[in-house]
Formats: C-alpha cells, structure tokens, sequence
C-alpha cells in the first residue's frame, strides 16, 4: 500500500503542540480531512501512545490547525482548530486552543500568508471554530518570525520570543453567552456528591468552574494526583457533562460524554496556596492570586490550556462567579498558579444593562517551529 503525502509543518504553540496544514492542501471533504487528522496523529490508539503517528498520547499533544488566507476585512488569516482524541476516532471542532492559537501568526509569516516587516508584526486571525478575531504580535527577524528572547513560559522548558494575544470580545463563543445559563453560579445534582455549585462561563472556549475543597481537594494538587483519584474523575466528568447539557452542547449526558467531550472543560479553583510544582519549586501563597487545575480529555494538565486560562481570567472579573470568589483581589494582571508555575493573564470585562460584557482578554505566550515537510497517510485509509 502506498502513501499520500501532505504539505505540513509541525509547531509547538505554548504548552501544546499541532501538526499545521494549508487549507489550499487538504481535501474539501470535511470527513476526508478528518480521517487524514487521525491517520497523521495516530488515532485512535488504544494504548493511548499514538505510536503511529505524530500524536503524543495526551490532548495537549494531539492537535491540528488549518490556516488559510481570509476574506474578511478585519482578518488577515483564518485559522480552523480540531482536538483528536488520541484512544477513539473523534475529530472535535467545538471550541478552540489557545496555545495552538500562539503558533497562528507565525506560521503565517513564516509561510509568507502574511507579510513580515521587520520589527513586531501583527497579525489579525479569524478563528472559524468560535467566530472570534484575536491579534497576534511578535518580533520578526530577517523576515520570519523570531524565537529567540527571554520570555519564560511555565510549562515550556527554556525562554523564547514574546508572542502577545488579544482575543476581542470572547463571550459566547460556543453557546452564544458570556454566562450560558443567565447565572454566575448555579447547583447541579451528581450522582455520588449530591448538590454542587458549577459556574458555566463561556468565553474563548467554555469552561465550568468547580470549588476543589468541594471535590475533596485543596487545589494545589499535582496533575498525577488527581488523575489517580478514580473517584474524583468520575464526578468531574459527571459535572463536565451535566455543563455540557445546560450550555447547549449535548442533548444529554451521554452525548456529552461520548461525543462532545472537549468542551466544556472542567476547572478547579482555589483560592491561593503555598504547593510544590512539576520542577519541584514551592510556589507560595503570596507568588499567585488564584490557584487553579483544568481537566482536558479526562486528564489533568500539566500546565493549564490557555483558553481555560482566558475564560479564568474573565470569570474573576464577574462577581458571584466561583473564579471570582477565590482569587485575590485587585484590577491588574491575574497570576495564575497552576502545576508548572504561575502564568500572567488580563481580562477587560464591563458592566451593562444586560449584563457583564468581556471586552478582551490578553495572553502572553511562546511558539516555535519544530519541523517542516510531508506527512504521510496510508492511501488505503
């Protein structure tokens, strides 16, 4: 059996990494794209490895992006996201990445979809999976887009080239709704807890924030150590697919779990502590203002996916939210600790008449270009 072989470049994009494709290069069938997505990365593979792909055996590792020229006046690229299950066949298109969002604005330059004054560049990205523009800005350098800089991301080993994102206006970017239910907080009915209070906000992607004391965990939790507690597992998964229904996501629970199952995520918070990271630094209680744990694909991650970072960082600034019942006060830049450190985020939300508004929230990130060429997918797939 032969192979056909697809243009290809492979990115890493703030705590994850994606294999990029040209629109232009992929098949116009949506259900033939997705059995090349699953073929590149190694999905399904039972043993969870992705050993026959370039998958990594977690979702933060199993990744695509489609980038494309836009014809919008307000975008310079479009850029289309979709999260491979690594043991079963799903292609899931609901929601976006923030990290892999990172990898956008310089793949375009580099790519010459975009072109690259010296200096900073910026770049303007219509996310088709949300509906939202984010701007890209970061240094460029003989033409291509620099990696080189002092910039330290908690999660990613080393420094690199600042890269600053500005999502505008991300509420309702799945549901329609900064708060899908009306309600900065509401109490669901779980089999095993009983009545717990959720917050389901929405914006850059949807999330559902829990309290950690009510899972019976303080929040400064490493990733193993929750994933090892089968129990709580299984009543966050309960919660994340009961957000699921009450965002408009699923039908039921059921669909929740076996067909829409990256969004929402699942958030822990806590107010701040002193814990012990993944390097094995102690990062104290006066270092963060919000402790904080996401759950991705039935994991825990090892940092904290930047869009569960966004929505955090937006669901502070509503009060009654449980966000904003735990972090520390204060109208600056939120420092979030989360397994690997502390990462700074900012969110600009207002007050109206119909409710608060998020405005925009603003990241900061790393991104570097790993590896350019073909992928190979079997022809007979």
């Amino acid at each position: 059996m032969s192979q056909r072989k697809y243009p290809a470049v492979f990115m890493r994009g703030g705590t994850s990494r994606a294999i990029v494709f040209h629109e232009k290069d992929l098949p116009d069938d949506q259900a033939e794209r997705d059995v090349i997505f699953l073929k590149v990365l190694g999905s399904p593979d039972p043993n969870g490895r992705q050993l026959d792909g370039l998958g990594g055996g977690i979702s933060s590792l199993s990744k695509i992006a489609v980038v494309a020229p836009s014809e919008r006046a307000d975008a310079d690229v479009d850029f289309t996201f979709a999260q491979v299950g690594v043991t079963d066949e799903t292609v899931d298109y609901v929601g976006t990445c923030g990290n892999i969002s990172s990898a956008v604005g310089p793949f375009a330059v580099d790519e010459g979809l975009v072109r690259g004054e010296e200096g900073v560049a910026t770049v303007r990205v219509y996310n088709t999976n949300t509906g939202k523009t984010y701007h890209a800005r970061f240094p460029v350098e003989d033409g291509a887009a620099g990696v080189g800089g002092s910039f330290e991301l908690p999660g990613v080993s080393g420094s690199g080239a600042q890269i600053t994102l500005e999502f505008m206006d991300p509420g309702g970017a799945a549901t329609g709704a900064l708060l899908p239910s009306g309600n900065p907080v509401d109490t669901f009915e779980i089999e095993g807890i009983g009545a717990i209070e959720a917050s389901m906000v929405d914006a850059t992607n949807p999330m559902v924030f829990v309290r950690a004391k009510d899972l019976g965990l303080s929040g400064g939790e490493g990733p193993g150590l929750i994933d090892a507690r089968v129990e709580v597992m299984v009543n966050l998964e309960q919660i994340r697919a009961e957000a699921a229904v009450r965002m408009g996501l699923a039908r039921d629970r059921r669909e929740a779990s076996e067909s829409v199952q990256a969004v929402p995520k699942v958030v822990l918070v806590a107010p701040p502590l002193e814990y012990m990271d993944l390097k094995g630094e102690i990062i104290k209680a006066d270092d963060c203002d919000i402790a904080a744990r996401i759950v991705s694909m039935g994991k825990t991650h090892r940092a904290f996916a930047l869009t569960g970072a966004m929505c955090l960082a937006v669901a502070a600034r509503i009060p009654g939210t449980l966000a904003h019942e735990a972090a520390r006060g204060g109208a600056g830049d939120i420092r979030l600790g989360h397994p690997s450190g502390v990462q700074t985020i900012n969110a600009v939300v207002k007050e109206t008449p119909e409710g608060p508004r998020a405005e925009k929230v603003i990241v900061y990130r790393t991104a570097r270009r790993l590896m350019e060429g073909m992928v190979c997918v079997p022809s007979g797939s």
